[in-house]
């Protein structure tokens, strides 16, 4: 498909560009060309679709680093849930009991709720992680389909765990492997999922390992998100939570260490040397009360992700901002613009090609933005307009992999009878739950 944006002004945020008065020309998923009045220049082309910008602005796609579309459906939970005085208990009270209450059916409408939300937030990849183990063969296909449904680019991995059995363990590493093998797109790229090294033996980070060398995809895992993960690793293992990992060369250019919230200065040098990611979950670390992470400054690689607290980076990367002045660490906004377009990093990792600029030659993950600015945009002052006005209030078309999703705030189906359909997922879910 050949799609046309006439009249746009161009907006990055890292690097930084700024201008006016742009077309841009897609071939099929790619940008082809940039520039003015390109009409003229595209006579003897087919165009198949023509967007009028009228002058709004035209950002790359945001990257969600970290989610949880299994948890779409948790939100405002009515259920016997008792109450949690440390991190431990509310994954055990909650997230534990939710996750093995998930079927086909209401893994399906969390996806595709989850999917829905992100598209309608300028969200354009989706990097998730998914816990359903009573629904574990062909768990992730299913998320695929509804990233399909919705046109969302993605990365999926089912999270490998000791705490349901070394046969279940075993069942979740197949689920990775045949994803991998037999499932991934253009659109859908896998990687080799684990929980966290405190639910995990060294027999299980082992076979991970092996995983992770067959498929050639990066290990994404949850690391020091509580003070609990360092003690575990410390008493029973004798060392840190990222030597763990590196011990069984778990890490490598395509790791994704969730959280880190309680990385030693070691465990750092650890990311660093390896060229691993960091990703950053500014409001679930809040909401979980696990503490700050200190560490951000000195990482190159630090990427943004929600922990399925949503998939709207807007506001999440307003929350990382916010919450480092609170805390007192010397970051800017720019540097927050930095953290969310690295996002585009792991892309290129996964997919090959190039993410996250409005040039020729990169993925076509665009988003229009009807954004009325009582102050004037400047090269200067994109990360101030980006924590201080943009939000996802803005988002009016998204463009992924070359193809318009999302055009007028509408998308191309009935939303309104998925949502009814999700609602009573929902209900049943939380009836579910009361099993566990």
């Amino acid at each position: 498909m050949n799609l046309l944006i006439k009249q746009a002004r161009l907006l990055q945020f890292y690097p930084e560009k700024l201008a006016a008065n742009a077309d841009i020309f897609i071939q099929d998923q790619y940008i082809k060309k940039v520039g003015k009045d390109l009409e003229k220049e595209l006579k003897g082309e087919k165009i198949d679709k023509v967007i009028d910008a009228g002058g709004n602005f035209v950002i790359p796609g945001n990257v969600c680093s970290h989610n949880h579309f299994y948890s779409a459906l948790a939100r405002g939970v009515v259920a016997d849930i008792r109450p949690s005085y440390d991190f431990v208990g509310v994954l055990q009270n909650l997230w534990w009991r939710l996750d093995r209450a998930l079927d086909e059916s209401s893994l399906y409408y969390s996806g595709l709720a989850g999917a829905l939300d992100a598209v309608r937030a300028g969200t354009t990849l989706v990097i998730d992680h998914n816990a359903s183990p009573s629904c574990i063969k062909g768990s992730l296909k299913i998320l695929k389909t509804a990233y399909e449904k919705c046109g969302l680019r993605g990365i999926l991995c089912y999270e490998v765990t000791d705490r349901n059995g070394l046969q279940g363990r075993d069942n979740w590493i197949k689920e990775n492997l045949e994803f991998i093998k037999n499932q991934e797109t253009d659109l859908i790229k896998g990687a080799v999922g684990a929980h966290a090294p405190f639910t995990l033996c060294d027999e299980s980070l082992n076979h991970l390992s092996d995983a992770v060398r067959e498929t050639q995809r990066g290990i994404h895992i949850h690391a020091a998100e509580d003070k609990y993960d360092l003690s575990y690793s410390h008493y029973n293992y004798g060392m840190s939570t990222l030597e763990r990992l590196e011990r069984f060369n778990l890490l490598d250019e395509k790791s994704l260490i969730v959280h880190g919230v309680h990385l030693l200065d070691k465990d750092a040098d650890i990311i660093e040397s390896r060229n691993s990611f960091l990703v950053h979950n500014p409001k679930s670390n809040m909401n979980n009360n696990v503490g700050y992470n200190s560490k951000l400054f000195g990482l190159k690689n630090v990427a943004i992700g929600t922990d399925g607290i949503g998939s709207d980076m807007f506001e999440e990367t307003k929350f990382g901002y916010f919450k480092s002045r609170d805390a007192g660490l010397n970051l800017l906004p720019s540097d927050f613009m930095r953290f969310l377009c690295n996002g585009n990093k792991i892309a290129e990792r996964y997919f090959g090609g190039k993410f996250g600029q409005i040039e020729p030659g990169f993925l076509a993950d665009l988003v229009i933005l009807d954004y009325l600015h009582p102050t004037p945009v400047m090269m200067n002052n994109t990360a101030g307009h980006f924590i201080f006005g943009l939000s996802s209030q803005v988002v009016e078309t998204v463009i992924i992999n070359g193809r318009c999703v999302y055009e007028n705030r509408q998308f191309p189906f009935d939303v309104e009878s998925i949502y009814c359909k999700a609602r009573k997922e929902a209900s049943r879910l939380w009836k579910k739950i009361d099993r566990f």
